[in-house]
């Protein structure tokens, strides 16, 4: 096997708490993630030299060490002293720096894909555990579906899928620096933590209308303060017919549930027509089938 193209699929958060900060920087969270079938094109072929090479369609992405998908393929060539030489190329789609886990999610396919390619005979555990060295999304990429995501998002429960429904995703024209949303949320008290067990109970009872009034991400304030924006395509969304409308991760991407496609098209048009959104998608959720 010289040649394989994986599709690295993006992720949403239905609710996402933070119950504290460690010592070392990282915050214990309480999350649920759920897989969207939007996705990157990961190809990756071997090449007889020695070393990594990356490129993608986007100019601006790194294309060395600063890559989170080049550190991936890294992390494998010198774990199993692996002597060919591995290129790879991102055809990307998920927003990047939105909430949405592009960048762990190509790094999950390489690490996936490597371990294919050079029959590695690593399970999915393991290379979730090697996963995590890269980043705490990497292990929920690997693994995919609705699930609960605790500890720094390493501690993964696997959930009752989440209902058939319609997801549209909108990216405002701003990227928001992570480090920057949890540095101000360090910085003040939580009031308010999101209802993770009415979401929890919506999921188990197949419950979207349950699921979608339970939403709650707790960084959203401090990134709607900087970028109201955020606000104002969350309140269009409702208006056009959203069970609910929330923010993804650090933001700024905004997603709504819609119980049908036609409702989710004609929010799509609304969104669009106010010029609120850069980027915007249509998306099924993504369920995996537990073993």
């Amino acid at each position: 096997m010289d040649k394989l193209e994986l599709k690295a699929l993006g992720k949403i958060n239905l609710g996402l708490d933070v119950l504290g900060r460690r010592e070392n920087g990282y915050h214990d969270v309480r999350m649920v993630m759920q897989t969207l079938y939007l996705y990157d094109n990961v190809t990756l072929q071997k090449k007889s030299a020695p070393g990594i090479e990356i490129d993608s369609n986007l100019f601006y992405l790194p294309n060395d060490e600063d890559n989170i998908a080049w550190k991936a393929a890294k992390l494998l060539i010198d774990e199993f002293d692996i002597k060919d030489g591995i290129r790879i190329h991102l055809d990307k789609h998920i927003p990047v720096a939105a909430g949405m886990a592009g960048g762990s999610s190509n790094a999950a396919a390489v690490l996936y894909g490597m371990n294919q390619m050079f029959r590695l005979g690593l399970s999915q555990k393991e290379l979730m555990e090697r996963g995590v060295k890269l980043g705490a999304d990497v292990p929920y990429c690997i693994m995919r579906g609705t699930v609960l995501a605790e500890g720094i998002g390493e501690k993964l429960t696997p959930l009752p899928p989440m209902p058939k429904c319609q997801i549209l995703i909108a990216k405002p024209p701003i990227s928001v620096s992570t480090k920057m949303v949890y540095e101000k949320l360090d910085s003040c008290e939580i009031k308010e933590h999101p209802d993770i067990d009415g979401i929890l109970d919506g999921l188990k009872n197949q419950d979207l209308e349950q699921v979608a009034a339970s939403l709650g991400n707790v960084l959203e304030k401090v990134t709607v303060e900087a970028y109201p924006v955020i606000a104002q395509i969350k309140e269009c969304m409702m208006e056009a017919g959203a069970l609910g409308a929330m923010m993804s991760g650090s933001g700024p991407t905004v997603f709504g549930i819609f119980r049908d496609r036609r409702t989710a098209k004609e929010a799509f048009t609304k969104v669009k027509a106010q010029n609120l959104a850069k980027q915007i998608y249509l998306a099924n959720v993504h369920n995996v089938r537990r073993r």
